[in-house]
């Protein structure tokens, strides 16, 4: 019985995830504000202190916050276990419940792409054993997270070495999301608070679209991954920035799943994305 029972605690130890999670302040200076990240760190952290380590951004979605990724999956371990299985640190940054992860010209106090790219990562280098290196830093995300991560590679090729999208609301159009009118009408009001009026400003709203985007991914050439499951408000949008990849011979990674927008899709969607960057930072000699 004695034997039975030991067998019972071994096999429950390894049941549960090794990965260290951290909640970091990452304060910005270009917001005056003061914000928080999530950092999940792989056992191989603690194990190897010589050892540096390739870290994933992970970014939530609109009308979401930081600890997104680590609360609202069915399955609560989901990030924790990805990173012990590939040893990548896995970095959730904050971008405030409709940020957009840009620098908002009708907002000063919304510049997260500055937060991000400058504020963040530096904290993150300067915190962490991580590859302090493009080859080493890979980005994805879901819905307005997806976009954040595509839009922020895309503009900041040499800080990535691959992006990634899930469900992403890749056009900043909201006519072409398949949305209801009570939606729409709080999608404009937010969108103009950031942007100013789509009438007036449809150059900006154009020129911050990730669809509108493809020739510089094509420039960059930056390894990407896209989903989004076909009952997704989404999928028109994310079906023209791959019309519009494939058109120019942008080497990508385009899957269609069943699935709408929801946390089933997305824990489903996240494992698929770290394996496609996995294959990246292997071949970056950083993993």
């Amino acid at each position: 019985m004695r034997n039975l029972f030991s067998l019972f605690l071994i096999l429950a130890a390894s049941l549960v995830h090794a990965a260290q999670t951290d909640s970091l302040d990452v304060p910005s200076a270009a917001m005056k504000q003061n914000y928080k990240a999530a950092v999940v760190l792989p056992d191989t952290y603690a194990k190897n202190k010589a050892a540096k380590f390739p870290v994933l951004y992970l970014l939530h979605g609109g009308g979401g916050h930081f600890r997104d990724w680590l609360t609202s999956t069915p399955d609560k371990t989901l990030v924790h276990r990805l990173a012990d299985q590939y040893g990548i640190i896995i970095v959730m940054p904050e971008g405030e419940t409709f940020g957009w992860y840009l620098d908002a010209p009708n907002k000063p106090e919304h510049q997260f792409e500055t937060y991000i790219t400058k504020e963040v990562i530096g904290k993150i280098d300067a915190t962490y054993r991580t590859v302090a290196d493009k080859k080493g830093r890979v980005i994805t995300g879901l819905s307005m997270g997806g976009h954040g991560a595509l839009y922020l590679a895309t503009r900041n090729p040499q800080l990535f070495c691959a992006a990634g999208s899930m469900s992403g609301a890749v056009d900043m159009n909201w006519s072409n999301w398949r949305i209801n009118a009570d939606f729409l009408k709080s999608v404009q009001t937010r969108f103009e608070s950031l942007l100013g009026p789509m009438e007036t400003n449809a150059p900006v709203y154009y020129q911050n679209s990730v669809v509108n985007l493809a020739e510089q991914m094509k420039k960059n050439a930056l390894p990407l991954v896209i989903d989004c499951g076909v009952d997704d408000f989404l999928i028109e949008p994310n079906r023209e920035l791959h019309r519009r990849l494939v058109y120019n011979k942008t080497v990508h990674d385009y899957t269609e799943r069943p699935g709408g927008h929801t946390w089933d899709y997305w824990e489903n969607s996240l494992p698929f994305h770290v394996l496609y960057f996995s294959k990246v930072l292997k071949a970056n000699k950083v993993l």
